[in-house]
C-alpha cells in the first residue's frame, strides 16, 4: 500500500472517524451505487447454480453493457484522475478507487478504516467470492486486506511509504460472511521506514496476524 507524501497533507481525510466518509460528488455517489451492484452480481454469480442457458443469457447482456460502457469517456488510474481536477483529492481519489478500500472499486470487499491517535480500526465482511478453502477467506486476500489496512495506519506517524515486507501468521481459518475486525498498532517510525502490527479478529479472537515496514520512497510516485 502507498500514499504519496503529499496525500498526508491533503485537508481531506478518509480516515477521520468509523462513518464513511459521504461521496466527494455526484459521479462517485452514483459510481458507489454501480460498485455495490457488481458485487453482489459477483456474489449472486459465483454461487449460482442457475441453468447454463440462463447463464449463457446473462452474459450476453454483460457483455453488450461491457461494451457500452467502454465507449464511454475514461480516466486510466488515479493519476489521471487527479489531473482531471473534478473528482477530488488524493484522498477522496483514493477512497473510491483502491483495489480493497475503495468505495467505487467492486474489487474491493468494502474495508472500512479509521484512525484513533497511534492505533487503526477496521472492519470487513469477505462473501463467497474471496473463498480459498471450503467455507473460508482466502490466505492471500487475508494478506492484501492486511497491507491495505496496515499501510493506512502508517498514515499515523505521518511518513507513508510503500510496502518493504508483510510477514502474516494465520492463526485459524477465518470464515467467510462473518464480520471481522482489524486493529493496529504504530510501533516505530525511523528515517523513513515504518512498522506496523496488525490483528483480524473474529469476536474477540485472533484468527491472522502481521507485521509490515512501510518505506518511504525518496521522490513520490505519481504514476509510469
Amino acid at each position: 500500500m502507498f500514499d504519496s507524501p503529499e496525500s498526508s497533507k491533503a485537508v481531506f481525510s478518509p480516515f477521520a472517524s468509523e462513518e464513511v466518509s459521504p461521496p466527494f460528488s455526484s459521479h462517485w455517489e452514483a459510481k458507489r451505487r454501480a460498485a455495490e451492484a457488481l458485487r453482489a452480481l459477483t456474489e449472486a454469480l459465483v454461487t449460482s447454480d442457475a441453468s447454463t442457458d440462463f447463464i449463457n443469457a446473462l452474459a450476453q447482456r454483460l457483455e453488450r453493457e461491457a461494451h457500452q460502457l467502454q465507449a464511454e469517456p475514461r480516466l486510466y488510474g488515479l493519476a489521471a484522475f487527479l489531473k482531471d481536477g473534478k473528482h477530488g483529492g488524493h484522498g477522496e481519489v483514493n477512497h473510491e478507487l483502491n483495489a480493497l478500500g475503495g468505495w467505487s472499486n467492486p474489487l474491493s470487499p468494502a474495508l472500512n478504516m479509521w484512525l484513533k491517535g497511534r492505533e487503526a480500526f477496521g472492519t470487513v465482511r469477505c462473501g463467497y467470492a474471496y473463498e480459498g478453502p471450503p467455507g473460508y477467506i482466502h490466505g492471500g486476500f487475508i494478506a492484501a486486506i492486511f497491507d491495505q489496512f496496515l499501510g493506512m495506519a502508517q498514515l499515523a506517524g505521518d511518513n507513508p511509504g510503500m510496502t518493504g515486507s508483510l510477514t502474516v501468521r494465520y492463526h485459524r481459518p477465518t470464515p467467510l460472511n462473518r464480520d471481522l475486525d482489524l486493529h493496529a498498532t504504530l510501533q516505530d517510525t525511523v528515517g523513513r521506514k515504518t512498522v506496523v502490527t496488525g490483528e483480524m479478529l473474529l469476536d474477540g479472537e485472533v484468527t491472522a496476524s502481521c507485521e509490515a515496514l512501510f518505506i518511504r520512497p525518496r521522490t513520490a510516485l505519481l504514476g509510469p
